[in-house]
């Protein structure tokens, strides 16, 4: 195995309001339901080990676009949501924050009795992950959630963040399984086997070098082991600026929803009479399922599909959030009887989004006046807050220029 990145965030307390904690395990569901009819589950785990995109995801989910909760918040929905539907999906998710993190081997030794995976040697990956980034490598935080999602392919991603009380930040660690041909080549990045096809088989004899990393790796120098693919850092700041974002990204994906865009192109027909509203949160949905690594560079521009639980860049535009996931979640199922129009249509939205922007002009004050749109309007859209409902303003919307060449 080998790290994939980390993520620094600021150190948020607080807590996840129950209607938005039922509308993220849903989201979290059918883009994870997405994902996997589309890639395959093994591409899930892989994304889920990605820093950057998993911020994404948690951003598009409502959640405070920077903050350390959206990984404990983010896990706790997906393993609320994904397990119960876990034969189906193929993937399972152990672990989580404090006590829940403890309970990861007894959970992975259910699973194994259930599938015919080794339990042993998963719950060694387990341990070994958790115990390399809390002893092995001193860098000032300790893990206070662990989370192990497991495939029935036996391959695994694994998702834990550490604490550090003194200048107040969080560091999210990522693993995956995956990907890795040789613990020769790149000892200072390997503690243990590789993938060797149904199962996680650190006793093979092909494993022979994971075995000895594993030896070597408690005598390595923690600057070693410390190398990784991705590293994400976070802003203190609460509100998402300009700076925060490609501009021309985002603009892309606001002039297909805002621009009437939708009756102009045959393949989003099954998308016609969908708000303009729905629409930009959609196509930030659809970015998050089909869109490429490098596509996630900014997490806070996801923030612009459902706003933030703190109010920022916009409240949570509840009746927004529960129309995409009707439109998701009717092209899942209708997906599954063989139709994929609408699925198909929401793929398309983040495609012609990406051929757009080479045409957009991006400026900073279209930026501005959309933030102003957006919390002016928020009431009418059920906008929430953990401070509770957004109200009608004094402020007049924003006209958003949206300009082409």
């Amino acid at each position: 195995m080998k790290r994939s990145g980390t993520a620094d965030l600021p150190l948020h307390y607080g807590y996840v309001p129950q209607w938005l904690a039922e509308r993220m395990a849903k989201l979290g569901l059918g883009i994870t339901e997405s994902v996997i009819l589309e890639y395959g589950n093994q591409e899930m785990l892989r994304r889920l080990s990605d820093p950057f995109w998993f911020q994404s995801l948690g951003a598009v989910m409502g959640m405070d676009w920077h903050s350390s909760g959206i990984t404990t918040s983010v896990m706790g929905a997906l393993k609320k949501a994904i397990n119960p539907l876990s034969k189906e999906l193929g993937i399972f998710i152990c672990g989580g924050k404090g006590k829940y993190s403890k309970r990861t081997p007894d959970e992975l030794f259910r699973l194994a009795d259930t599938t015919g995976m080794n339990g042993d040697e998963l719950i060694q990956a387990s341990k070994l992950t958790a115990k390399v980034d809390s002893s092995a490598i001193q860098d000032g935080f300790q893990l206070y959630t662990h989370n192990f999602i497991v495939s029935n392919t036996g391959q695994w991603t694994v998702v834990q963040q550490g604490m550090n009380t003194e200048d107040k930040t969080a560091r999210r660690y990522h693993w995956h399984s995956a990907g890795l041909d040789s613990f020769v080549d790149a000892p200072h990045t390997g503690i243990c086997g590789k993938n060797q096809g149904e199962i996680l088989n650190l006793v093979s004899s092909d494993a022979g070098p994971a075995r000895e990393a594993i030896v070597q790796l408690t005598m390595e120098k923690p600057d070693l082991v410390l190398k990784e693919f991705s590293k994400l850092i976070m802003p203190n700041h609460h509100d998402v600026t300009s700076k925060d974002v490609n501009l021309k990204r985002l603009g892309a994906a606001l002039w297909i929803a805002h621009e009437q865009q939708v009756e102009n192109f045959e393949s989003l027909l099954s998308l016609k009479g969908v708000g303009g509203r729905t629409l930009q949160s959609l196509a930030l949905v659809s970015e998050v399922i089909h869109g490429t690594p490098s596509r996630f560079k900014d997490p806070a521009r996801f923030s612009f599909a459902h706003g933030g639980k703190d109010g920022h860049p916009f409240p949570v535009p509840t009746k927004v959030y529960d129309e995409t996931l009707h439109i998701l979640r009717t092209g899942i199922e209708k997906s599954k009887l063989g139709f994929n129009d609408k699925t198909e249509a929401v793929k398309k939205l983040h495609e012609i989004a990406i051929k757009a922007e080479k045409d957009f002009i991006a400026e900073e004050a279209h930026f501005e006046k959309l933030l102003q749109k957006e919390n002016t309007e928020s009431w009418q859209y059920g906008g929430k807050t953990v401070f509770g409902d957004a109200k009608p303003g004094k402020q007049k919307p924003g006209n958003v220029q949206l300009k082409l060449f």
